[in-house]
């Protein structure tokens, strides 16, 4: 089978969307389909087509997308340009990965809430003749599906395909160490101010750590806030993949305080999950679903802080969690699991 795969970005870009198209690239050749990947930016040892480009904020404007011919094309939203190029090509196969909610400070700068708003409104005006078109919606998880103002109407042709990461390079036996680990963009809508503020009252009864890898606009704040704060905070910035997989190997915990719709899914859940480290995460929809399979959610910064000191005063319960989060991932969150459920998408459509 010929299939097209249309990203906004591609790694080594960073991001979630990124990475999980690749793997989707990579697990459908292993499986003997011929896959393009067409993408603003980056590169692929295979198969991989340059669209020319202006890169906005967060949303890259295609100039023009070349026409190849194909079985199967399948285009990733957010970013809907590349996606609302193709959606005359059929069959046209469509991740809808997350809501566009826009902040309200973007890169450092306070927006106005008519202005982000109005985004918002002009990303469902493109949106919905793209899922109008699309013969088959896929969304990461079903919880978060049924809650999108967006999806509500396509719910009749959306399929579920989660996220997946691969087991195999996740260590599962190391020892852990007394810190608390976030993975991720420092900026705002991440939430991490919550956690800092948890943080601050976990300290004050337990020698517990606090390691945040990443980097993002909001870095010097969240730095200055742990200071006002008092809180025992580590900043690596961005790490090398093989550094940040061994930290995260040796955390008691990680959170993902992050209350946005942008955060539909948690990637980063599941590769703790698969080091055998329990999670914490905020009741966002999506997000739910993943962290109950090896962790727990929180609802406010002082349910967090409680659960924080629950799992660090019980080394049982942590491994409990962290075993039930490394089998979950083997079950359901493999890229066999999600090659399957794909190919099965593909094979309805074609």
């Amino acid at each position: 089978m010929k299939i097209l795969q249309v990203s906004p970005y591609f790694p080594p870009h960073m991001g979630g969307v990124e990475y999980h198209v690749k793997g989707l690239a990579d697990g459908l050749v292993g499986r003997g389909h011929s896959v393009r990947v067409a993408s603003s930016c980056g590169s692929w040892e295979k198969n991989f087509t340059r669209i020319p480009s202006i890169d906005l904020l967060y949303a890259p404007l295609p100039l023009h997308l070349p026409k190849i011919a194909a079985d199967i094309y399948h285009s990733h939203i957010p970013s809907p340009l590349f996606a609302f190029m193709l959606r005359k090509s059929s069959p046209h196969v469509v991740t809808y990965h997350n809501d566009v909610v826009v902040p309200s400070r973007l890169n450092g700068y306070r927006l106005p809430l008519r202005f982000g708003k109005s985004l918002e409104w002009v990303n469902r005006r493109l949106v919905k003749p793209i899922l109008d078109d699309a013969e088959i919606v896929v969304a990461t998880t079903r919880s978060y599906a049924e809650t999108s103002p967006v999806l509500q109407d396509y719910l009749h042709k959306v399929r579920i395909v989660p996220n997946a990461v691969d087991c195999a390079i996740f260590p599962h036996d190391k020892p852990k160490e007394g810190y608390v680990l976030y993975v991720g963009r420092l900026v705002n809508y991440k939430g991490i101010e919550s956690l800092l503020e948890a943080m601050s009252i976990v300290q004050k009864s337990a020698k517990l750590g606090l390691v945040l890898a990443g980097d993002g606009y909001d870095r010097s704040r969240l730095q200055n806030m742990a200071l006002r704060l008092g809180v025992k905070a580590v900043f690596t910035g961005r790490l090398k993949r093989s550094r940040l997989i061994d930290l995260m190997s040796r955390a008691e915990m990680l959170v993902l305080p992050t209350t946005s719709r942008l955060e539909a899914f948690g990637i980063v859940l599941l590769e703790a999950m698969a080091c055998e480290v329990p999670v914490l995460a905020f009741d966002t929809p999506g997000v739910n679903e993943v962290a109950l399979q090896g962790g727990r959610i929180f609802t406010s910064t002082v349910d967090l802080a409680k659960s924080i000191l629950e799992l660090h005063d019980s080394e049982p319960l942590r491994r409990s969690l962290g075993r039930r989060g490394r089998e979950a991932v083997q079950e359901k969150y493999s890229w066999k699991s999600a090659l399957d459920k794909i190919e099965a998408v593909y094979e309805e459509v074609a």
